[in-house]
C-alpha cells in the first residue's frame, strides 16, 4: 500500500518535471522567434544564464496559473463563456508578464501583445505534454475524477442512491446516419453500447447494455418543436420554425430568446406543469429550460435579465479554472476555422454539387457550435453529473450545423460525428466517479434530409413565386431565369391570359403584400392584413392564380388550405385537392411521404397559427431528397425523409419506450416515456454499465 503511495508521488512529480523542462524549452524557441520576447540584457548573457531565466520564468508562470487563475475565474462568472475565453489570453498574458518580472535577474521582458501569443502557446503545449504524459495512467486519471467529485460531495449534502439519468441530445443526427456511422466505426461508444451496433450480440460481441428506437416526428422536424415537446410535454401550435402570429402582428423564431421565454411560458400554462427537469434538474446548451433550476446556454433565459436565480456556475468555474482548458478551446476554435474555409475551397474547387455558400460568418458560428458550445455543454454536464443532480438534459449542436451547409453524409460530418462519440465516452467515463450511479439516454430531435435548394434547382426563392402568383413584381434575377419564366408562364396560364414575350407590365399592389416564411423545406404564406385565417375560396377571390401556381409547380410537393367547405384541404398538383378527412383513404400527393403524413397535417391544421398557407416541398423517396426553400443542402422542418426520423438510445435497464409493433410517434410522446423513465429511477435499478456493475459489486 506504502509503496503504490511512493510511486503515485514519484510519477506525479516526474510529470510535473517534464511539463516544466518542455515549457521551459518552448519559452526558449519563442525567446528566439519572436523579436519583441527577450531573455537576456542587452549587452548579452551566457547560455546557461538564458537557460535558467527561462526555467525560471517557465517556473514562475506555472506556479502564477495554478494559484491565482482560479480566483480570476470566480471573479468572471458573469461574463459570458464566450469573452470569457477570450479574455483567457490577455489574463494568461499578464500573468506571464507578472512572472517573467518576478525572476530575479530582471533582464526578461514582453511586450503586452507578444506575452499574449507566448502565454497562449505555453498554456497549450504544457496541457498537451500533461495530457500526453497521463493518457497511458488510467490511476492518475481517475484521481483527478475522485478529487473533483470529493470537492463537490463535501459542498453538497449527501445524495440518493438511486440513479441519475443525463440525456444527451445529438441535434439533428437522424437514425440512419447513426447507424451508418456505427457501421463505419466512427462511433465506438455507441456501438460498444448497441453490442455490436445494430442491439443483437451474436457470435461472442459484447453484450449490449442499450436498445435503439427510431421515432417520428412532427411536422415541424425542427429542434423547436421537438425540444419544447420533449422537455415540456407540448408543441401545440408551433407550426415551423419561424411563423407569423396575426393576433400580435409578429413573427415567432424559435431560436429568438424572447420567442424562446414565450412558447415555454405557454407550453408551461398548456400542461400545467414546469417541464421534464423540474425535480433537481439542469438544462444545458438548450432552447427551453425543461422547468431546471441550473442552466446554462439555455435561449429561453436569455431574454431575462440575468440574475442569481437564473444563473449558473456549474461547468463554467470547473472549465474554466484551468487556463489551458480555455486556451485548449480557443485555438480549436482557431483550428476550426481554417478546417471549414479549407474544406468549403475544396468544394468549390471539386465542383461539388449541391453546394451552398459558406462564407462570410459562417466559419465563426461552426467553430462556436463544433467546439465552444460542445466544450462548455460537455463540462458542465460533467459538473453536474460530479454534483448528484438527478435528471441532465444537454443538446449538442455541432452535427446539424455542419449538415445544414456541407450535407447530411460526408467527410465534413463523419469527423464531427466523431468527435460527439468522444464526448460520450467522456461523459461514460465520468459516470463511474459520481456519487450516484447515472444511466445514458442519447436521442436527437430530428435528422436532415439532403438535397439542393428549391433557388439552385428554378433559380428564383419561395418567396418569388408567391409573388408572382400574387401578380406582384418577380426581382430581375428571377425574371432572368428559366424558372423565372415558368412561373409567370404559369400564372398567365391560369389567369387565361395570353403569354406576351417582353415588357410585362406589373400593376402596385393596393393591398398588404404577403409573408413568405421558411424553415427547411416547409414554407409558410401568410396575410397580414387579414385578421383570420384565410380559406381557399378568399384566397381564390384574391389572387386567382396563387394556389394553382403553387400547387403545379415541380419543386412543391402539397398545400394545405383552410376550406369553408370542408373544414381544411390538401392541394396538390393537376387540380388534386383532397379533404383531411378522406386522406386515409385518399392520400394522394401525401402518399410519397410515407405513414403519418396525414396524422401530423391534420394536428397542424388544428393549430390557431397555421399559416394560411402551408408548403411543403417536392420529396423524392428514390434518393430521400427535399428541396430547401432556406440555402441549406441538409436541411429540417418539413416532411419528407430522414429528417422526420430521429432515435432515442436508452439502456436496457429501463423499460422499452413502446411495445412491440407501437410506433414512437411526436415529440410529446417522447416526453411521456422520458417521465416513465424518471420515475423508474426511484425504485430498484440496474446499473448503467458491466464497468459500473463491476465497480458495485
Amino acid at each position: 500500500m506504502r509503496d503504490g503511495r511512493w510511486r503515485r508521488v514519484a510519477s506525479q512529480i516526474g510529470r510535473s518535471v517534464a511539463v516544466w523542462a518542455v515549457s521551459t524549452l518552448t519559452m526558449l524557441v519563442l525567446a528566439g522567434l519572436l523579436p519583441d520576447f527577450q531573455l537576456q540584457s542587452a549587452d548579452g548573457d551566457s547560455a546557461t544564464r538564458i537557460a535558467i531565466t527561462a526555467a525560471l520564468g517557465a517556473g514562475a508562470f506555472g506556479l502564477l496559473s495554478a494559484l491565482f487563475w482560479p480566483l480570476l475565474v470566480r471573479l468572471l462568472l458573469l461574463v459570458p463563456a464566450l469573452v470569457l475565453g477570450l479574455l483567457v489570453f490577455f489574463l494568461n498574458g499578464s500573468l506571464l508578464i507578472v512572472a517573467l518580472r518576478l525572476v530575479p535577474s530582471g533582464d526578461s521582458e514582453a511586450a503586452p501583445e507578444t506575452a499574449v501569443i507566448v502565454a497562449a502557446v505555453m498554456s497549450a503545449v504544457a496541457s498537451a505534454t500533461g495530457a500526453a504524459l497521463a493518457v497511458r495512467d488510467d490511476d492518475a486519471y481517475r484521481r483527478r475524477l475522485y478529487r473533483l467529485a470529493d470537492r463537490r460531495r463535501r459542498a453538497l449534502p449527501p445524495g440518493p442512491s438511486s440513479p441519475g439519468t443525463v440525456f444527451v441530445q445529438l441535434d439533428g443526427v437522424g437514425h440512419d446516419i447513426l447507424l451508418d456511422a456505427v457501421g463505419k466505426d466512427l462511433m465506438p461508444t455507441v456501438a460498444r453500447w448497441l453490442g455490436d451496433g445494430t442491439g443483437d450480440s451474436p457470435g461472442g460481441a459484447a453484450r449490449p447494455t442499450h436498445r435503439l428506437t427510431p421515432w417520428r416526428t412532427d411536422w415541424s422536424s425542427q429542434t423547436g418543436a421537438s425540444q419544447l415537446g420533449i422537455l415540456h410535454g407540448s408543441n401545440h401550435d408551433v407550426p415551423a420554425f419561424r411563423w407569423y402570429e396575426k393576433a400580435g402582428r409578429e413573427v415567432m423564431v424559435c431560436n429568438r430568446p424572447t420567442s424562446a421565454a414565450e412558447l415555454q411560458r405557454r407550453a408551461i400554462e398548456r400542461t400545467g406543469d414546469g417541464g421534464l427537469l423540474g425535480a433537481d434538474g439542469a438544462s444545458r446548451g438548450n432552447l427551453f429550460s425543461g422547468g431546471a433550476d441550473e442552466q446554462a446556454l439555455v435561449l429561453s433565459i436569455a431574454a431575462r435579465r440575468r440574475g442569481r436565480e437564473n444563473r449558473s456556475r456549474a461547468g463554467y468555474f470547473a472549465y474554466f479554472s484551468d487556463p489551458a482548458n480555455a486556451v485548449r478551446t480557443a485555438l480549436s476554435f482557431i483550428a476550426e476555422v481554417g478546417r471549414e474555409i479549407g474544406q468549403s475551397t475544396l468544394a468549390r474547387a471539386r465542383q461539388v454539387r449541391p453546394r451552398v455558400s459558406r462564407g462570410g460568418l459562417y466559419p465563426f458560428i461552426r467553430a462556436f457550435a463544433t467546439v465552444v458550445e460542445r466544450d462548455v455543454v460537455v463540462a458542465a454536464v460533467m459538473g453536474d453529473m460530479l454534483a448528484g443532480r438527478t435528471a441532465v438534459y444537454a443538446d449538442l449542436v455541432a452535427y446539424d450545423e455542419v449538415a445544414h451547409h456541407s450535407g447530411p453524409a460526408g467527410r465534413d460530418t463523419e469527423k464531427v460525428l466523431e468527435r460527439l462519440d468522444r464526448a460520450l465516452a467522456l461523459i461514460e467515463k465520468v459516470a463511474e466517479h459520481a456519487p450516484r450511479p447515472y444511466r445514458i439516454v442519447v436521442l436527437s430531435d430530428h435528422g436532415q434530409s439532403p438535397g439542393e435548394t428549391f433557388r439552385s434547382r428554378y433559380g428564383l426563392g419561395l418567396g418569388d413565386l408567391v409573388r408572382a402568383g400574387c401578380g406582384l413584381p418577380v426581382p430581375r434575377r428571377a425574371q432572368r431565369t428559366h424558372s423565372g419564366a415558368e412561373a409567370r408562364a404559369a400564372v398567365r396560364a391560369a389567369l387565361r391570359i395570353p403569354v406576351e414575350e417582353g415588357g410585362e407590365q406589373h400593376r402596385p399592389s393596393r393591398r398588404s403584400e404577403p409573408i413568405v416564411l421558411a424553415s427547411g423545406n416547409l414554407g409558410l404564406v401568410s396575410f397580414p392584413d387579414v385578421p383570420h385565417r384565410m380559406t381557399k375560396e378568399e384566397i381564390d377571390a384574391r389572387h386567382p392564380a396563387l394556389l394553382s401556381t403553387l400547387a403545379n409547380h415541380p419543386g412543391v410537393g402539397f398545400l394545405l388550405v383552410r376550406s369553408a367547405e370542408h373544414g381544411g384541404v390538401v392541394l396538390g398538383a393537376y387540380g388534386a385537392e383532397i379533404p383531411l378527412d378522406q386522406l386515409d383513404d385518399k392520400p394522394g400527393p401525401l402518399e410519397a411521404f410515407g405513414p403519418g403524413a396525414a396524422d401530423v397535417v391534420r394536428r397542424t391544421h388544428a393549430f390557431p397559427n397555421a399559416a394560411d398557407i402551408m408548403v411543403n416541398s417536392a420529396f423524392d423517396p428514390a434518393d430521400g431528397e427535399v428541396l430547401a426553400f432556406e440555402e441549406q443542402i441538409g436541411s429540417h422542418g418539413g416532411l419528407g425523409g430522414a429528417q422526420g426520423k430521429p432515435f432515442l438510445l436508452s439502456p436496457l435497464a429501463f423499460s422499452a419506450p413502446v411495445d412491440d409493433g407501437e410506433d414512437l410517434v411526436g415529440a410529446e410522446h417522447v416526453h411521456r416515456v422520458l417521465r416513465r423513465w424518471l420515475r423508474e429511477a426511484d425504485g430498484p435499478q440496474v446499473p448503467l454499465t458491466e464497468r459500473q456493475d463491476q465497480r458495485a459489486a
